[in-house]
């Protein structure tokens, strides 16, 4: 996979099955070129496999999000289409047989979450709401902006202090879409109950929802009216689903005990919020697998998930009433991105390391598209391989190799270490273009899932925390052992990696590794530290959400400022002979840019051998959803960074 393949990768994704069960809907995402921008359609294809899957919505922008009413008639969906670049997604509907579609909402944002009625006449959504002062569009003449709440912005969403998310609901006959919740709140995903009178959503409200962030589930009358809280302070609540018969709903939840991370778990309460029973704790894995996760899905008594395991995403059902433990129901190498189950008929999408996103029936997975064959046909893609790296203290680390193209044992190959960010996340046995395009420049891979992360037990998870106080060692730690046993490991077991020509590359907290790695050893001849943490004090106060990673480091930062800069990788600034390309985006708002501009500036003044690369009009979303040509032009640069001093002779 070269640079510019970027272009030609397509996924499939959102399934939704037909209340008949004969049918299912989804999404398909492609990139255009021409526009350097992304595009999807909606499709439609028999369960079966009985006829050919039917493109349903042009697609010409971005067509996503399809929703078959309950009564079968209608699918609603969200578009962008319009002359304006700028056009936010409006919420629209079309018969389920094909034909027009009808434009239902006219708001300032994007629409989210879109939720039929019981009765399939009305529909919630979400979408946020502008202040007034936006209408000014000359931002010299605009009003500023006046905060009281911390929580003011979001990477890739912009600033939310002045434009909260709500919860709607229009009628599919026409009319004005009346607005449910309204002041300086937060909203999430919105449930029917079975009788149509009520909503239940997950939300941000209480008088400190901004600095302690406990996400609540909420029930509002459907035709409008104050809502009430369902659960109170042990935790973190999500998307909530109804039981068919009203009677119960399930839902996620994060324990609240002032300490990060915690696995996620489905649970389950009466509609009332008493009650409550979680359902997943013996599997002791991370139940909302980022960032593809939905509602939890009822299938009769049962309820299906998906979790994070051992770098898949498998899924999962389990008993309301919680009289079993939970059961695999599609497992294997891949990652199942998302699912549907109507009266145990199931579609998933997943991917495997070389193949797209794709859709599949049943639990046997049944391939049913394959908008992905002519990307994988058309080129060699690498499956990586599995091993274990033993860490200082002896625990085993999984990891993959990745041999490049063509590979000849009797070659010593540059390798580049890839750390992933998070840290509670996981490297996934989906496809990553980030892996296919390094190794066909000529690079062995290794990347893997150190202490820290996700996907493991909660005690893997939780093995990073501190240094402050009891919490734990800190980052830069058991993290630091495994990746470098995954080195060490690596090198013993493949003897055509070139131990003398090493590149460590991450992105996130993935570049605070890179940057902690090259101030504390010199075993790499290259690195790129992209996106990154640099420093703990001022990430602390630049980030959209870092001052809630008090949690993991076991205190803030102003009672804690000498175990903050012990653990900043800038601080080992002199220690740095590595050199190293900083790597960051113009518009990141989860690791401010000037976290890349702190360490670039110190490496500088100390005379070390330091660029800078800025992307402009990018979030820290660069690598995924980045416009296309920056994703182009940074793989570029990468390959070129580490050629230059993998590859000398190359130059």
């Amino acid at each position: 996979m070269r640079p510019e393949d970027v272009y030609e990768l397509v996924n499939v994704g959102d399934p939704r099955i037909s209340p008949d069960g004969s049918r299912v809907a989804y999404t398909v995402t492609a990139v255009d070129r021409e526009a350097n921008d992304y595009t999807a359609a909606n499709w439609v294809a028999p369960l079966d496999g009985s006829t050919e899957p039917q493109q349903y919505t042009a697609g010409e922008k971005r067509d996503t999000t399809p929703r078959w009413s309950p009564d079968g008639r209608w699918i609603a969906f969200a578009s962008t289409r319009g002359e304006d670049k700028k056009t936010p997604a409006a919420l629209y509907v079309l018969p389920a047989e094909g034909g027009e579609a009808r434009k239902l909402t006219d708001q300032k944002e994007n629409i989210e979450s879109i939720v039929w009625s019981p009765d399939s006449t009305r529909i919630a959504f979400t979408a946020r709401v502008r202040d007034a002062a936006y209408d000014e569009e000359d931002d010299r003449k605009r009003e500023p902006r006046r905060f009281t709440r911390v929580f003011h912005k979001l990477d890739s969403v912009g600033w939310t202090g002045d434009r909260r998310k709500h919860v709607f609901v229009v009628a599919i006959d026409g009319g004005e879409a009346t607005q449910l919740t309204s002041g300086d709140f937060e909203h999430g995903t919105p449930a029917w109950s079975p009788d149509g009178k009520q909503l239940v959503f997950d939300g941000l409200r209480d008088e400190r929802w901004d600095t302690e962030l406990i996400n609540r589930l909420y029930v509002v009358d459907a035709a409008g009216g104050e809502p009430k809280a369902l659960t109170g302070d042990g935790g973190s609540y999500e998307t909530p689903a109804f039981s068919p018969d009203g009677s119960r709903l399930a839902f996620r939840m994060y324990a609240e005990d002032g300490t990060y991370p915690h696995h996620t778990q489905l649970g389950v309460m009466n509609a009332d919020g008493s009650g409550e029973k979680l359902l997943t704790t013996s599997l002791d894995r991370q139940c909302a697998p980022y960032p593809d996760y939905r509602e939890p899905v009822w299938d009769g008594d049962r309820i299906a998930f998906t979790i994070e395991d051992g770098g898949n995403v498998h899924l999962y059902t389990v008993a309301a009433d919680g009289s079993d433990a939970p059961e695999l129901l599609v497992g294997g190498e891949q990652a199942i991105a998302a699912f549907d189950l109507v009266d145990g008929k199931l579609v998933y999408t997943a991917s495997t390391h070389t193949t797209m996103r794709e859709l599949y029936t049943g639990a046997e997975g049944t391939q049913r598209t394959h908008v992905g064959r002519d990307f994988t046909a058309g080129r060699e893609l690498i499956e990586p391989e599995r091993f274990t790296a033993v860490s200082e203290d002896g625990y085993e680390v999984d990891a993959w190799v990745v041999r490049p193209p063509d590979f000849d044992p009797g070659t010593r190959y540059p390798a580049i270490l890839t750390i992933h960010g998070g840290p509670f996340t996981q490297y996934g046995t989906g496809f990553f273009d980030e892996f296919q395009v390094m190794a066909s420049g000529g690079y062995v891979v290794l990347f893997s899932n150190p202490r820290g992360g996700s996907g493991y037990s909660e005690e893997h998870g939780r093995a990073i925390r501190g240094p402050v106080g009891d919490a734990g060692p800190g980052w830069g730690t058991r993290d630091y052992e495994d990746v470098m046993a995954v080195v060490d490991t690596a090198l013993e077991k493949f003897d055509f990696i070139d131990g003398e020509r090493l590149g460590v590359i991450g992105g996130s907290y993935g570049g605070y590794m890179t940057s902690w790695i090259i101030g504390h050893t010199n075993r790499f001849k290259a690195a790129i530290s992209e996106r990154a943490v640099n420093n703990l004090l001022s990430m602390f106060g630049s980030s959209d959400l870092f001052w809630v990673f008090e949690r993991q480091f076991g205190g803030s930062y102003w009672d804690n400022v000498d175990a903050f800069l012990e653990k900043s990788p800038s601080t080992y600034a002199k220690d740095m002979e590595t050199p190293v390309l900083v790597l960051h985006s113009e518009q990141d708002l989860r690791c401010n840019i000037e976290q890349g501009e702190h360490l670039f500036t110190l490496l500088r003044l100390l005379g070390k051998d330091v660029e800078m690369l800025r992307f402009p009009a990018e979030s820290h979303e660069l690598t995924r959803s980045g416009s296309p040509l920056h994703r182009v032009t940074r793989f570029e640069a990468v390959l070129e960074w580490f050629d230059r001093y993998l590859k000398p002779t190359s130059r």
